[in-house]
């Protein structure tokens, strides 16, 4: 099982590891789900730490409809993660019309090469989230989808998750989020049999 911890600085991200952490999503701002680290999180994390980062790529808070700029600073992003050594990068687009905006994500994934590319849970504000997961199974790069089964809780959104694990069809891992605790983390890993999941509190508290 791999534990991914969310955390939002460098010291956040090496109490992760110190507490069993085998990789760590670095952002800034999750009070708003997560943006762009700064450049100090990211040399210092990426230097410093024995686990894989992967670092967020989300310019703004709100939608996650992105304008030309919007766009241009994601490469930017996706830029300062590869020169920073980071093991990967985490971005996700939706059209106004709700539905993965897969010709930017396929331009975003294939620019972010060699890095692997996590689809966020963009995927969750989604009418119909297994959909999501057969247009990015054809999207090649989105290696995981990080995903609550559009649901709060992960444990609330389990039978969404199982069918997006089936749409993948092995193509695509699950990333499984939402609540995800160091207490009920077997429990989550049983009931959706993914192998990999993520957390604020996956490996318990970090402040």
């Amino acid at each position: 099982m791999i534990k991914e911890a969310c955390v939002e600085s460098f010291e956040e991200a090496k109490r992760a590891q110190e507490q069993g952490a085998n990789r760590v999503e670095l952002c800034s701002d999750l009070a708003n789900d997560g943006l762009t680290p700064t450049m100090r999180d990211l040399q210092k994390a990426c230097s410093l730490l024995a686990i894989p980062v992967m670092v967020m790529v989300r310019p703004r808070k709100g939608n996650f409809v992105y304008s030309p700029h919007e766009i241009s600073e994601m490469k930017q992003a996706i830029d300062k993660a590869k020169n920073a050594g980071a093991h990967g990068v985490v971005l996700g687009m939706l059209r106004p019309d709700n539905k993965i905006d897969a010709k930017n994500t396929r331009m975003l994934a294939e620019y972010a090469l060699p890095l692997p590319v996590t689809f966020h849970k963009a995927i969750d504000e989604m009418d119909d989230p297994v959909e999501g997961v057969r247009v990015l199974k054809t999207i090649p790069n989105v290696k995981r989808i990080l995903t609550s089964g559009g649901k709060p809780t992960a444990l609330k959104g389990l039978e969404t998750i199982r069918q997006m694990i089936a749409e993948a069809e092995g193509k695509i891992i699950m990333l499984v989020a939402g609540k995800v605790l160091d207490t009920n983390v077997s429990k989550i890993q049983k009931l959706t049999g993914t192998n990999e999941l993520h957390g604020r509190r996956i490996v318990g508290e970090l402040l």
